[in-house]
């Protein structure tokens, strides 16, 4: 199923299986009674709210599935939750029909009322904010689609203009539970905010965090494991009749670090595990003797970037970026230079260890969408005397000793930070340092806590450089919309604040920023493909021109899943688990 918000983080990326627990014995002895797998996250999760949250887990789509999923292999719309969908000639509305008798996985009735209450009582309330809700936006105003009951089974949603993306981005929305969510949602705090906007968090009983997906969660130990069940209310079954899914446990073990799942699955009691280039090789050698099966799927849909903070706002009337760096970085030649002076060929071979390519474009390649450089994208191929240029054109100079100043004869130097827990990620921030110091830039590099990363990105915007990706953009361009508004809550590079937070004075947008957005509008109002196209180009060739984003490696797909498990269908859209629900192990 097709995940909407999921564009956020990578660094919060399911990426290993492992078995959990102060003993792994015990869990091996249980795991021999009940069929179970256990996922790993590299840290705990900051709420279990699906609307509110903007972390990428998987732990959404285990509790959660939406009125239609995604195909992993062939990324098409399939029934879900509806079991049709019915377009109208001019484009304007769709008729939804529920499958009949689903319930919640806490045995009450999922009804058309759910639907429509969460759509208009929590994503389209302009009080709780919500990534969902940037994509839902149409056209140049912003409007969102109506939503309203025909019967107990039908609802429609009717949009004021052709929307493209509008069944596949209604179909894959998380809808909750209007029995335990409606309280949350009218009562109010001290601050006058919906009591939902931090409700379900991390300290809420696992009964009430109820959906339709095919677990249920039973068990959250902050720093150690979320335990989540077969949800006995899911309405899938097979063609035998036999109900889904099949394996009874789905355990997420906390764990400090990529480098600690892969110790724990060479360690023999771990299911599945991603594999980043850095460990390819060893885990190669491995395969046979160790009883597993290494899977490609091409090129990532995820992206890799840095990114220089380009918002000019303040707070108390004091700058949330020191002015002469905002002047060095809101310099487009500076940030050019930037791009040609990152060693991306040594990165793949250094770090990717050859397992990736230069990534080009925020949609992926697999995207119908995606224009190559063959086709008029422009590139940063590695050039550090074309970056040099560009920065002496800009005003830049250098000294005696090869430091670059700026024309205020101020050292050009700053930091640059990204997740701790992520070590390939790590490592690709100290090659930018080393390369930035080729063209006489001081970079401090420190990377930190994934949380801390972002609060200073989201809430106080107190960085400079920030090394991070996107995850889950899918085929679909629009599902980024909310990086390329002005306003989405993913607008990393000139982020507003989002409900809640200290206001921001002074903040401005580009013109180039909201030329991107206009276009992303453009492109989901456009009906006719070959035009859509034409418009993404477009977008393209001003983000490669401006670049907010400073894209970076796209690694070649890749997870070991043990022999043990069956059913597995890898593929880079939908990874190794997008089927769960017919997934089996066998038994040890």
């Amino acid at each position: 199923m097709l995940r909407l918000r999921r564009l956020l983080l990578t660094c919060l990326l399911i990426v290993s299986i492992a078995l959990s627990g102060c003993s792994p014995a015990a869990f091996r002895t249980e795991a021999a009674q009940i069929p179970r797998l256990v996922v790993s996250g590299l840290s705990d999760p900051s709420t279990f709210n699906p609307v509110t949250s903007t972390e990428v887990s998987d732990v959404f789509g285990l509790i959660y599935d939406g009125l239609l999923s995604t195909n992993g292999e062939t990324g098409e719309l399939e029934p879900g939750l509806a079991e049709a969908w019915d377009v109208s000639p001019n484009q304007l509305r769709i008729v939804f029909t529920l499958r009949e008798n689903l319930k919640w996985s806490d045995g009450e009735p999922f009804t058309v009322d759910d639907v429509v209450y969460s759509f208009n009582n929590i994503y389209f309330n302009p009080k709780i904010p919500s990534s969902s809700a940037d994509i839902l936006r149409i056209g140049e105003q912003g409007q969102f689609p109506q939503i309203r009951k025909l019967d107990n089974r039908r609802f429609e949603v009717i949009t004021p203009e052709p929307f493209a993306p509008i069944v596949r981005f209604v179909g894959g929305i998380e809808i909750l539970p209007k029995h335990i969510v409606e309280p949350l949602v009218t009562q109010t705090d001290a601050q006058g905010a919906p009591r939902f906007v931090s409700a379900l968090g991390t300290d809420t009983p696992p009964s009430q965090i109820v959906g339709t997906g095919p677990y249920r969660m039973v068990e959250y130990t902050s720093s150690e494991r979320i335990v989540l069940e077969r949800n006995p209310f899911y309405w899938r079954k097979d063609a035998q009749g036999n109900q889904q899914p099949y394996i009874d446990r789905y355990v997420v073990q906390i764990v400090e670090s990529v480098d600690a799942g892969l110790v724990q699955f060479r360690s023999g009691g771990l299911d599945l595990i991603g594999v980043s280039a850095n460990y390819f090789a060893l885990m190669k050698r491995e395969e046979r003797r160790g009883g597993f099966r290494i899977y490609e799927g091409g090129p990532s849909l995820s992206s890799n970037f840095v990114m220089f903070n380009l918002n000019q706002g303040r707070r108390n009337n004091v700058p949330v970026v020191d002015p002469i760096k905002s002047r060095w970085f809101n310099t487009l030649e500076f940030r050019q230079a930037i791009a040609y002076a990152i060693d991306r060929p040594r990165m793949i071979n250094n770090t990717f260890q050859g397992l990736g390519t230069p990534q080009t474009s925020p949609i992926p390649v697999q995207s119908p969408y995606y224009l190559s450089p063959e086709e008029g994208l422009p590139v940063y191929e590695f050039n550090q005397a074309k970056a040099k240029e560009l920065l002496q054109k800009a005003g830049f100079k250098y000294n005696a000793q090869g430091q670059l100043l700026d024309a205020d004869n101020n050292r050009v130097s700053f930091s640059l930070t990204t997740n701790a827990e992520n070590s390939l990620r790590v490592a690709m921030a100290a090659q930018i340092k080393q390369d930035l110091s080729k063209i006489g830039i001081d970079v401090n590099f420190t990377p930190i806590a994934f949380n801390t990363l972002v609060d200073k990105m989201g809430n106080t915007f107190d960085w400079n450089m920030i090394l991070l990706g996107f995850s889950g953009a899918g085929i679909e361009p629009d599902g980024g919309r909310n990086v390329w508004s002005v306003n989405g809550r993913l607008h990393a590079f000139n982020q507003s604040p989002g409900e809640g937070q200290a206001p921001l004075e002074g903040r401005v947008v580009a013109d180039w920023e909201a030329q991107i957005d206009r276009l992303y509008v453009q492109g989901s109002q456009q009906l006719d493909e070959n035009k859509r196209k034409a418009v993404y180009a477009e977008a393209q060739k001003l983000i490669l021109t401006q670049v907010p984003f400073i894209y970076l490696v796209n690694p070649i797909s890749m997870s070991a899943v043990r022999d043990r498990v069956e059913g597995v269908r890898y593929t880079a859209l939908g990874g190794s688990l997008w089927n769960i629900y017919e997934l089996r192990v066998q038994q040890d």
